[in-house]
């Protein structure tokens, strides 16, 4: 009786302790789409937005014409993102690919990451381009 009450007992407290299914961070959900809305930018070429979305420190690495190189996607362009992770607080990584025409049709797909930060208050910027 005593060790099917201790097995039930522990059954119960783990069960407390796992996180619901389908729980995410709220913060979370805002870094996914911050990085939605700057993959939406270069989606659409619209390198005005896409740069307003950069952190400085991500301004820094990338030279003008390189940034111009990577908002010119080209026609049917699309992407994906994959389920990210938290990097510490406030600090998220997503596994992206991003998919382009090439010249003469050929399409291209390019994996790689994109890191989104919270700048303050609720507002998130791209601090590592993919």
């Amino acid at each position: 009786m005593l060790l099917s009450f201790l097995v039930l007992g522990s059954g119960l407290v783990l069960a407390r302790t796992k996180p619901k299914a389908g729980q995410v961070d709220s913060d979370y959900v805002s870094a996914l789409a911050a990085a939605d809305r700057f993959l939406h930018a270069w989606q659409a070429q619209d390198q005005e937005d896409g740069l307003m979305m950069l952190t400085d420190g991500a301004k820094q690495h990338w030279s003008e014409e390189r940034l111009q190189e990577f908002f010119s996607a080209g026609e049917n362009a699309a992407y994906q993102i994959s389920g990210g992770e938290k990097l510490k607080a406030g600090r998220y990584a997503f596994p992206v690919g991003l998919l382009s025409s090439g010249l003469r049709g050929q399409a291209r797909k390019r994996f790689s990451e994109i890191i989104v930060t919270r700048t303050g208050g609720q507002d998130w910027a791209v601090d590592r381009l993919p």
